[in-house]
């Protein structure tokens, strides 16, 4: 069934239709996608879904019996933010997908976030295919709910009107991601700001609109420390480290706790070991290892060929962890005969008022390169860049 689909597509597709497709994601917010789009989905089968499932309830069972010290001092002290919520609003899973020795297509978990994607944006892109290549209709499209945008909506706004909500962002109008943030507006009525803008007033965080002051009740906070540490010099109102009066979503903390930082901590069958550097022992294997720093973002500073050298020129190694190598399967045959291989994220929502966390939606990146991220797939590459999934018997 499922080489059956890939025929039908590739003997669908066109350069034409791949316009369509790019130009109903530009034509809703008036904003083009500003990373690479792929011209094809991807296409599983049930039986993977079922597996990919299953790993993620599992891994989420076991990151939340984790002890919270452990979770906590991943925290660096001098990033720590007040009042961090019990859980956090967003999970990221990725995973590789890969073959068993019986040629299977199996998952291997490569990383998880407890930190906000592009789910406004997944949407639509899933959307566009379905508008553009009808037959996919009747397929799954990942984890469809008839009620997804309401299911988004309140876990963005929480109670408050979107007047009161921003989606906090450093130099928004820069960043690759801007056509999710507008999309979120579009949909949600949350406006995007830069952290430049916004004011403060005693524990009262608040932004000016046509000359009238708005009081900010909640934070979609897309910041990353990282990318603010470059800027020392920003002139800011106020610090992530201030008591505020505002609900976060979803708390800054949770970046730093569910991270690769707990890696070492699961066990699962689709997840392959991994070792924090710092207690790392089997050297003579290195060349069987991915060297990862622990809270970078988008794949910067992965090392896929580590050598000891490598090892010895980090001076904080309490700060990387050692992960076992996996082959992502070329799986995906294109126009050429050529073959692309992929990843996919499984998003989690989890509201308020909610015991356990929400199945939402996958985000895919298919690529032809040795690292799934954007950033490092050819520009207009055949099926390469961000994608959808379907799923078939």
């Amino acid at each position: 069934m499922i080489e059956h689909l890939r025929t039908h597509f590739n003997k669908d597709y066109s350069k034409a239709k791949q316009t369509r497709v790019l130009s109903e994601l530009t034509q809703v917010t008036g904003k083009a996608p500003d990373f690479q789009i792929s011209q094809s989905p991807i296409f599983l089968t049930l039986a993977l879904k079922q597996k990919l499932k299953e790993t993620c309830e599992a891994i989420i069972d076991q990151v939340f019996k984790l002890p919270s010290s452990l979770m906590d001092q991943a925290v660096p002290s001098h990033l720590k933010v007040p009042n961090c919520s019990a859980r956090p609003h967003f999970l990221a899973i990725d995973f590789a997908l890969c073959q068993d020795k019986e040629a299977d297509v199996i998952p291997q978990l490569i990383e998880l976030q407890g930190f906000p994607s592009l789910m406004a944006f997944q949407y639509e892109l899933t959307k566009a295919f379905v508008s553009t290549y009808p037959f996919l209709e009747s397929l799954e499209p990942s984890w469809d709910l008839s009620n997804r945008l309401e299911l988004l909506k309140s876990v963005l706004l929480g109670p408050y009107d979107p007047k009161e909500v921003v989606l906090l962002e450093l130099f928004p109008q820069k960043q690759k991601t801007q056509i999710d943030f507008a999309l979120t507006e579009h949909h949600f009525g949350i406006r995007t700001l830069c952290i430049t803008e916004i004011k403060k007033e005693g524990k009262t965080l608040y932004y000016t609109a046509q000359g009238k002051k708005h009081p900010i009740r909640r934070l979609y906070n897309r910041v990353i420390f990282d990318e603010l540490a470059r800027h020392p010099h920003l002139d800011l109102a106020f610090n992530f480290q201030d008591d505020l009066d505002l609900d976060w979503v979803t708390h800054p903390d949770w970046f730093f706790k569910i991270s690769k930082n707990i890696l070492p901590e699961l066990e699962h069958r689709y997840i392959p070991k991994s070792y924090r550097l710092s207690e790392f022992e089997k050297r003579d294997e290195l060349d069987t290892y991915v060297l990862k720093p622990l809270f970078s973002f988008a794949g910067s500073g992965v090392n896929l060929e580590p050598t000891q050298s490598d090892l010895d020129q980090i001076k904080d190694p309490e700060n990387y962890i050692l992960q076992k190598k996996v082959r992502y399967a070329p799986l995906f045959k294109d126009l050429e005969s050529q073959y692309s291989k992929a990843e996919i994220r499984l998003l989690y929502l989890w509201p308020d008022n909610a015991q356990h966390p929400v199945l939402f939606d996958t985000i895919v990146r298919m690529t032809k390169s040795n690292m799934a991220n954007m950033d490092f797939n050819k520009k207009q590459a055949l099926w390469t860049g961000s994608s959808a999934a379907f799923f078939a018997p």
